[in-house]
């Protein structure tokens, strides 16, 4: 019989159960999460951004009336309940709601227009060739208003009271379903 002096016997390594269950279960969990995630992201309306603007009141701005040579602030809006709706002119979607929106201030709904990061220039010749539905159009060529609003882009549409509160946000084209099911709601309640 021969001693080897420091050598251990080999052992044979044991899995415990519940490390076998975790190596099997572990990537079918990861995948059940994964779905989930995916399965939520897909249920949420891409329109429905938050907005912290509502409920509150108009933010203060002080800018150029689009082809005036006037300014004006948030002041000056209140009185009667208005949309504001937000365009440019490199904006695709706004010339899609643009004839809605002149159907809307025909039929007498008060329409204030936030030319936004847009070129003057361009702005007053596009509302002078496809007409133009806004009582009256701020410039906010840096988006600094727009900022203050919380705009993610154009066209996005805010209805404001008569005391100048920020009463909904509606963030895509204004149509006839958007306006009946969302925005007509707050002009029929006398906001």
């Amino acid at each position: 019989w021969t001693v080897v002096i420091g050598a251990v016997a080999p052992q044979r390594c044991r899995r415990r159960p519940s490390d076998l269950l975790l190596k099997r279960f572990l990537p079918l969990a990861a995948f059940a999460a994964l779905v989930l995630l995916l399965v939520r992201g897909l249920a949420l309306d891409p329109t429905a951004l938050p907005s912290a603007r509502v409920g509150q009141p108009l933010p203060d701005f002080d800018l150029q009336v689009l082809g005036g040579a006037y300014r004006r602030s948030a002041g000056q809006w209140r009185g009667q309940p208005a949309l504001l709706n937000v365009w440019a002119t490199w904006c695709f979607s706004c010339r899609v709601e643009h004839p809605y929106l002149l159907d809307l201030a025909a039929s007498g709904v008060t329409i204030y227009g936030l030319n936004y990061k847009d070129d003057p220039t361009k702005a007053l010749t596009w509302l002078e060739e496809l007409g133009n539905p806004y009582t009256e159009t701020v410039v906010d060529i840096n988006g600094d208003f727009g900022f203050d609003l919380g705009v993610y882009g154009a066209p996005e549409t805010y209805v404001i009271d008569a005391a100048g509160t920020v009463q909904h946000r509606h963030v895509g084209v204004v149509d006839e379903r958007v306006w009946t099911e969302q925005l007509a709601p707050f002009f029929e309640g006398g906001s």
